[in-house]
């Protein structure tokens, strides 16, 4: 995986790995220890005794019925303030503009929890790509000439081989499917291995999963999806958030959270001169 530091990491040289490249970058330097620790804390608050809140592709449980060691907690950005700014942060909002459209939106930000033991998943791809192991479900000839998600991972703890730091399959993106037994995916992956407070920034398309924590600490990672302004989000965050986060948000945080796309809308209400939407 190709490393950047705040510096390094332009547009230009982040976007060229993603599309052409081997669909993942490593970036380190924007956020301090201080940042991370705030972050973990809340996670770990929120997610002891949550075994129930699991992801999709989460392993399997342990066959005796104890808690699933793989846990999410989402609606982030109602638990701390840490993570708007983690998900607007500068660097990454510029990569992003040059990514995915100067209008891009979030569609999720959520953490990930694999417990020590924890099993790992199985190889995929993410969000909108993620059914495409039912190609049928999509429209004819859909294609990569343009990417539909951007994802981010926040590590909070040390991703090494033995912890499970992601795995990915360098140049998969070009696929443009849904990776299969054939692929070998474990025999060809490479890791998305970091310290805490380094960002593995990815194309969504390309072939990842967590693999298995065999270390004797967690793994956890904010995880945060990016989408084009017309790609449906996978969170209804703004419905989940309180009247004042939203009257208090950024004009970045407002555009994170799909406030400013006016669509769908009620064209009759538009045609009598309703552009509040448009604001």
């Amino acid at each position: 995986m190709r490393r950047f530091t705040a510096e390094t990491a332009t547009p230009e040289a982040i976007v060229e790995e993603l599309l052409h490249g081997g669909g993942a970058v490593g970036i380190s330097g924007l956020f301090s220890k201080e940042e991370i620790a705030e972050a973990r804390a809340i996670v770990m608050a929120h997610s002891e005794g949550d075994g129930d809140k699991v992801t999709h592709f989460q392993g399997q449980a342990a066959e005796d019925g104890a808690l699933n060691l793989q846990r999410r907690v989402w609606n982030l950005l109602a638990k701390g303030e840490i993570f708007s700014r983690m998900a607007a942060h500068p660097v990454l909002m510029n990569i992003l503009r040059s990514f995915l459209g100067t209008e891009f939106i979030m569609g999720s930000i959520a953490a990930n929890r694999i417990l020590p033991g924890g099993p790992g998943q199985e190889p995929h791809v993410d969000y909108p790509y993620w059914d495409f192991h039912r190609p049928e479900s999509h429209p004819v000839g859909l294609n990569g000439s343009f990417p539909m998600n951007a994802q981010v991972s926040i590590l909070l703890d040390p991703f090494t081989e033995a912890s499970g730091a992601t795995g990915y399959v360098p140049g998969s993106q070009k696929e443009l499917r849904y990776p299969t037994a054939t692929d070998n995916f474990f025999e060809r992956c490479e890791r998305m291995t970091g310290e805490p407070g380094d960002v593995a920034l990815f194309y969504g398309v390309t072939w990842h999963c967590a693999m298995p924590n065999k270390a004797n600490h967690d793994r956890s990672a904010i995880l945060i999806q990016y989408l084009p302004k017309w790609v449906k989000p996978m969170e209804d965050m703004p419905a989940a958030l309180p009247s004042e986060f939203i009257e208090a948000a950024s004009p970045d945080m407002r555009q994170l959270l799909g406030l400013n796309y006016p669509y769908p809308e009620v064209l009759d209400a538009a045609k009598a001169g309703n552009t509040e939407g448009r604001k």
